[in-house]
């Protein structure tokens, strides 16, 4: 008897401690929600046109799943290359090549590369700065056509967080006014990523 409480135990432990931390990424996604749509309503900071801030109510999203809240191996490249990254128009901003994700998302393993915007990490609070754009097949129907972008921050560790319930839109999605980076190739996932910013209107 007392054996079989110290299992049930064990199991409502690890239940308990796994619904905290669902209870943790729902809140923190509820935020970032709450977070983008203002900044996109506000006229001084938003990538919409006018025009379509005037209508704007709020940003679409898939429902929040923590199935694509992915905790990857991070492997820091050393010696990591410099490069000119293709964009939406003929400006190549210069990005470091800084380390990769590893992960398995329904039985496939990828690997995805990460990258640190050079002239970026010279501002103040930017110096952790990591860049992670990727395609997926959800790109061109629900969701825009040239891909999406997670911002992340250097690990303390061995392991990295992609939460793509946080996966958002280049700027060029809404206006032909800005220039975006265009995700290389080997950040193509071979499946459908249903987590992040959705995409319903006419492309840039």
């Amino acid at each position: 008897m007392k054996k079989q409480l110290v299992i049930l135990f064990f199991f409502l432990s690890i239940f308990g401690f796994s619904q905290k931390n669902n209870d943790s990424i729902l809140a923190e996604n509820r935020e970032f929600r709450d977070d983008s749509n203002e900044h996109y309503a506000d006229s001084a900071h938003s990538p919409l046109t006018e025009e379509a801030r005037k209508e704007f109510d709020s940003i679409p999203f898939f429902p929040i799943d923590t199935t694509y809240y992915v905790v990857a191996k991070f492997v820091k490249i050393k010696r990591g290359k410099n490069f000119k990254m293709q964009t939406s128009t003929t400006r190549q901003p210069e990005y470091k090549v800084y380390g990769k994700a590893v992960f398995t998302l329904r039985d496939t393993t990828y690997e995805l590369m990460i990258y640190q915007n050079v002239n970026l990490t010279k501002k103040e609070g930017y110096e952790d700065f990591l860049f992670l754009p990727f395609n997926d097949y959800t790109n061109g129907n629900e969701t825009y056509g040239g891909g999406r972008y997670l911002d992340l921050r250097i690990p303390d560790g061995s392991t990295i967080i992609l939460d793509f319930n946080k996966a958002y839109n280049p700027y060029c999605a809404y206006t032909d006014r800005y220039s975006c980076p265009v995700p290389p190739k080997e950040n193509s996932i071979t499946t459908y990523i249903y987590a992040g910013v959705q995409f319903k209107g006419e492309e840039h």
